[in-house]
């Protein structure tokens, strides 16, 4: 059962570590125990949007990381599922419906890919070097290295394409007149590419968390009544023989968040203070959907608002709390060197209560 719609169960399910919206079934972002990680946008088209339900692009990189054993697995299972059931329905827990295509990144240890639909059509293109990154838009051109049977043929039946020359699904599908949403997220994209490309071959972990930080590229939003959401920043080795880190806040707006270290092994501690409250009556469960709401907060997320804020009233002692909790972050990142650079070898039981270590040590200070 995803957010909407059922589909068919498959016979195994890898496990996952997800950030996602508590109302719904899929996820923004995540990975699963074979090193693979999804994360998607909302872009829009020039195809329909699905006001009916039917998968939500969220629940295609949740399916994408239970059923793909690697990166180009997922990709499979993420365009047979679109094809079949289509993507539709509100990405927001609103009465009034939000309804978004989407854009997907999936990597793991080995490749990496963009995915990006348009309705049930797609194109994805793989990633051979350097760095990429999505916001928002379509961005892949004439690159194509996969796509939906019928692409090509749908963009000249509706006129939007010749068949002459190159074929850009960018070009073809992107709409002549983009919605606001899009207009901005042009210059965050190309923000984006450029502190990407300030960093060529030398990209870490660091890095990535201060882009994600990046309030001048609108990166990392926290005005105009919205807030990036939980963030996640994964290390991918090539040697199998070591372990994948993900970073992940488990709370909004990365620049006051603290990115702490999570590793799949067995036995993983559960962490219920970073799960959202489930609910008998769920609004966004019930026909009609949406005529009430809930407060889906989880501990952690509570905890931090409240810091925000103090740091917001008390400029000194917010500094304070900012420096204990980067203070913190870094801890995890130099551990994580010394795990991939084998100069510690931690006991198994130590990863497995890891995330839930840092959640309480985070949970301590606020």
């Amino acid at each position: 059962q995803c957010t909407y719609v059922e589909v068919e169960q498959a016979e195994h399910t890898h496990a996952v570590v997800l950030s996602r919206p508590a109302w719904l079934w899929g996820a923004e972002m995540g990975a699963n125990e074979h090193g693979v990680c999804v994360g998607n946008e909302g872009v829009w088209t020039r195809e329909p949007l699905g006001e009916d339900e039917a998968l939500l692009g969220m629940d295609l990189v949740r399916l994408g990381l239970e059923r793909g054993s690697s990166a180009r697995e997922a990709l499979e299972v993420m365009t047979a599922l679109l094809e079949r059931y289509g993507q539709g329905g509100s990405c927001k827990e609103e009465p009034v419906p939000f309804v978004y295509h989407n854009t997907f990144l999936l990597a793991d240890r080995t490749e990496a890919w963009v995915l990006e639909t348009a309705g049930r059509y797609w194109a994805a293109q793989r990633i051979t070097e350097g760095s990429r990154n999505i916001s928002n838009q379509l961005s892949i051109g004439s690159e194509i290295t996969a796509e939906h049977a019928g692409l090509r043929q749908r963009a000249r039946s509706q006129g939007w394409w010749s068949g002459h020359g190159e074929f850009s699904f960018a070009q073809v599908f992107s709409l002549e007149q983009q919605p606001p949403r899009m207009e901005a997220a042009k210059a965050r994209f190309q923000a984006g590419r450029e502190l990407l490309r300030q960093h060529a071959g030398h990209v870490t972990a660091e890095t990535l968390m201060s882009i994600l930080r990046d309030k001048g590229s609108g990166i990392c939003v926290d005005s105009e009544g919205f807030r990036t959401a939980g963030s996640m920043v994964s290390v991918l080795p090539r040697d199998p023989a070591l372990p994948c880190v993900h970073f992940l806040t488990a709370t909004p707006d990365p620049s006051r968040s603290v990115f702490k270290p999570f590793v799949f092994v067995a036995g993983i501690k559960p962490v219920p203070q970073v799960r959202s409250p489930t609910f008998l009556q769920d609004p966004a469960k019930q026909i009609p959907r949406f005529q009430s709401s809930v407060d889906r907060r989880h501990e952690l997320y509570r905890r931090h608002q409240a810091a925000l804020e103090l740091m917001e009233q008390d400029q000194e002692r917010g500094q304070k709390l900012l420096e204990t909790l980067q203070e913190l972050e870094k801890q995890g990142l130099e551990g994580m060197k010394a795990l991939l650079e084998g100069t510690e070898t931690p006991h198994p039981e130590e990863l497995a209560d890891l995330f839930f270590d840092c959640v309480e040590a985070e949970l301590k200070f606020y």
